[in-house]
């Protein structure tokens, strides 16, 4: 059985889905939206609505309330192809109030001309933002895209002091 709860932050509604203490979606636009999302297996798996998922609530409410390396402590699964698996893992070392290009994101991930690889990884992540790709901006600064918005791109990066 999956857990599912939502919770409010600063920038929208945060929902969650997880199995067990392993959180399977995150994100600011719906359950429904990460449900088609995940794994097959998973999505054929009963959903309980809870107030709280243990421990990934608590997680989550402490990165919120600004303690911004408590989210990198929740444990993370989702589904695709060994490239973006690569790129997800090296998206989650970079530190909160910084930020990393699309190339050198690419590069880290062992395929420095992978550069849209990277990108299309970053759009297809089912755990934001605890799988941080806001932090991920275009060479020279600008902020490239989100999949929930530029702006609540831009507010999460303001929230984590990586932009002033």
């Amino acid at each position: 059985m999956l857990l599912s709860a939502s919770t409010k932050t600063p920038v929208g509604t945060l929902f969650l889905i997880a199995h067990e203490h392993i959180l399977l979606g995150a994100g600011f636009q719906s359950f429904d939206d990460l449900v088609t999302r995940m794994d097959p297996t998973d999505q054929e798996r009963e959903i309980k609505v809870v107030r709280n998922i243990p421990i990934i609530s608590d997680l989550v409410k402490d990165y919120f309330d600004g303690d911004l390396t408590a989210i990198n402590a929740i444990k993370t699964r989702q589904p695709g192809p060994e490239y973006s698996q690569e790129v997800w893992k090296i998206m989650r070392k970079i530190p909160a109030g910084k930020t990393m290009s699309y190339a050198e994101l690419a590069k880290r991930a062992g395929s420095p001309s992978a550069v849209r690889a990277a990108g299309n990884a970053c759009a297809r992540n089912l755990i934001a933002p605890i799988i941080p790709c806001h932090r991920v901006v275009k060479t020279g600064g600008n902020l490239g895209n989100y999949a929930y918005g530029l702006d609540v791109k831009e507010e999460l990066l303001l929230f984590e002091g990586a932009l002033k």
